[in-house]
């Protein structure tokens, strides 16, 4: 099932940093840790041009420590592009961000007038945080819910630098697939947009694909379930989570999985690798051109029919 989500405030944020990104300096976009492909905007290479960016591998304390490293060296490929990481409440690492903004932007537009940058993030990122660790001040609204930054704003910071805050957005359509159900794992996506049992089950397959022993010792399973669904019924036996008649109670297994995954009690978790996304890109991109192959055929058989 596709996943669709972009509220017309989301609309109106596209339009306005298309109008503004030609006059920043540097792109500062924050991205979850867990999820850097699925958390990355693909609007933003049309928009920023060679501006330079730094990619903010934020929440690192709850993704998987060798992944993220594989994930730093993949995003450096592009030319232009930066990866740092980052953790809650590291004041010292998120300034470290601005020293390395200064020293990727030229002298001469640093020593004529104050440094531009935008900083970028869809929601529940973590972007309006790291922008009052910057600021040393509370400039930016934060939230659980996803979706909290509606307008732009701009802060000043020291060193003569002009922090450009816009609301965060997510594109039209969440394609491949897989980084939908990604997007709503980690609470970017709201709950209402998607069946929460769906999501938790998406979750759960990839928990036994990737870490089959923590997912298993946390609910105190003797061996791997069969699948994401089993292991969902396995947790309700453990936890006694019930409905009427003896049911599983598959939404209270969803609440206690994806809290306990978002929350980080399952330990340092990546929900995603670069060799992961490449092959759902390469899948995607034949998905895509058997469809225009069949429509084509299509097209020519009614053509020959008329």
């Amino acid at each position: 099932m596709a996943i669709n989500w972009f509220p017309g405030h989301m609309h109106k944020a596209r339009k306005e940093i298309k109008q503004v990104m030609p006059q920043m300096d540097l792109i500062i976009e924050v991205l979850d840790a867990r999820i850097p492909f699925s958390s990355e905007n693909p609007m933003v290479p049309a928009l920023r041009g060679d501006t330079p960016v730094i990619k903010v591998l934020n929440k690192r304390d709850l993704a998987d420590p060798e992944i993220t490293t594989r994930w730093q060296q993949w995003l450096e490929q592009e030319k232009g592009i930066r990866a740092v990481t980052l953790s809650h409440n590291q004041r010292n690492e998120a300034l470290a961000i601005l020293e390395l903004a200064q020293q990727m932007v030229p002298d001469n537009i640093r020593d004529t007038r104050a440094l531009r940058i935008m900083i970028l993030g869809i929601p529940n990122v973590g972007k309006s945080t790291l922008i009052n660790t910057l600021a040393g001040r509370p400039v930016a609204k934060t939230g659980n819910e996803p979706a909290v930054t509606r307008a732009q704003q701009a802060i000043k910071l020291p060193d003569n630098i002009l922090l450009y805050d816009t609301p965060g957005f997510l594109w039209p359509k969440l394609s491949p697939e897989e980084c939908g159900y990604r997007l709503a794992v980690t609470g970017a996506i709201r709950a209402a947009v998607i069946e929460y049992e769906d999501v938790a089950l998406f979750a759960a397959d990839y928990l036994l694909q990737a870490y089959p022993d923590r997912v298993c010792g946390r609910y105190g399973l003797d061996g791997v379930p069969a699948d994401g669904l089993a292991l969902m019924d396995a947790i309700a036996i453990r936890r006694r989570f019930f409905a009427r008649g003896g049911i599983p109670d598959l939404h209270k297994v969803s609440e206690v999985l994806l809290n306990e995954l978002r929350a980080g009690t399952l330990g340092a978790i990546s929900l995603e690798t670069p060799a992961m996304v490449e092959a759902e890109q390469e899948r995607e991109a034949l998905r895509a051109e058997q469809e225009a192959a069949s429509k084509s055929d299509k097209k020519t058989a009614r053509k020959k029919r008329r």
